[in-house]
């Protein structure tokens, strides 16, 4: 199984490209729909809301206002905050049941609109974002949605802007063409690239590789290792003391075999264990007769981990 991170900004496209992979047999995990779903009515979650913030919040067939519920939760830092405690948890404890009950061998699309925002990029296997140009959304928000154009611009402007989106796309999926385009685009991205991936992940199988024929200097290198970075650091958790984008290509304006290399510091001989199974399950299979070497399943970004032990924890271990 991989978890696959669907993100953009409001009018982007990103329905297009969920459609898309549903269609070739993606499990999908809709936040917006899960959090629909836990303030429905008869729900614990619409009941205490209203017991929060008032009974009219609530439409007259009993459903949740949702406008009305914005005027009053989004006041003040203080009732935004009672709102997410409610609704948070609720979302977040759906989300985990869906995922149980994916097959070992899904393709989990979680589409999910403030993913950037949220700080989540670095929980998923990869991550998808689908952009257009603000004008060509504003347009596409008052044409196809009937939204006042100076409230779809409101509205993208207090979203993620789009370099912190870049930081975070390991795909990035331009949408300034038409549905079809876009529908293209994806459909590409799941045959080259995530169901390789998925397959390489469930069989313990590193990626294709070239670590021997240099390329010129890629910019890119340095925001694809801090992505891979962060996403080790939380398959890392508690048994690293350091992740680091190490080698070649962590070198500014340097010419270098197109594969990121990162280092993970255990805390211990037996965090290396724990890491171990950690890395393989998160997408790092082993490398064949090297047993501190891992490598990416990922198709798309040929990377390399090493394991290493911290020299302070063994020196202090002996005698």
């Amino acid at each position: 199984m991989i978890r696959v991170g669907l993100s953009g900004g409001i009018g982007a496209g990103k329905s297009t490209v969920a459609r898309t992979f549903t269609e070739r047999g993606a499990y999908l995990i809709d936040a917006d729909k899960i959090a629909r779903e836990v303030v429905a009515p008869g729900t614990d979650g619409l009941a205490e809301l209203v017991e929060a913030f008032g009974d009219d919040i609530l439409a007259e067939d009993g459903s949740l206002d949702r406008a009305a519920l914005a005027a009053k939760a989004f006041v003040d830092e203080e009732q935004r905050q009672r709102l997410n405690a409610i609704t948070h948890p609720r979302v977040g404890a759906r989300t985990w049941e869906l995922l149980g009950a994916a097959p070992d061998d899904a393709i989990v699309v979680q589409d999910v609109p403030l993913l950037v925002e949220g700080g989540m990029a670095p929980f998923f296997n990869l991550v998808i974002i689908v952009h257009a140009d603000e004008e060509l959304r504003v347009e596409r928000l008052t044409g196809l949605r009937g939204m006042d154009a100076d409230d779809a611009r409101a509205r993208i402007r207090s979203q993620a802007t789009v370099d912190q989106r870049r930081e975070v796309a390991d795909v990035w999926l331009d949408n300034s063409g038409t549905a079809d385009d876009l529908a293209a685009l994806a459909a590409r991205v799941w045959d080259e690239r995530l169901v390789p991936y998925e397959a390489n992940v469930r069989t313990g199988t590193p990626a294709a590789r070239d670590d021997q024929h240099t390329v010129p200097a890629d910019p890119a290198w340095a925001r694809q290792g801090r992505r891979l970075r962060d996403r080790l650091r939380v398959l890392a958790a508690e048994h690293a003391v350091a992740v680091e984008h190490v080698g070649p290509t962590a070198v500014p304006d340097r010419d270098a075999p197109d594969v990121i290399d990162l280092q993970i510091t255990a805390r211990d001989p037996g965090a290396g264990d724990a890491l171990a199974a950690a890395l393989v399950a998160g997408g790092f299979p082993r490398v064949a007769d090297d047993e501190a070497a891992y490598a990416s399943a990922d198709p798309g970004r040929p990377a390399t981990v090493r394991v290493e032990i911290d020299d302070s924890s063994s020196r202090a271990a002996t005698p």
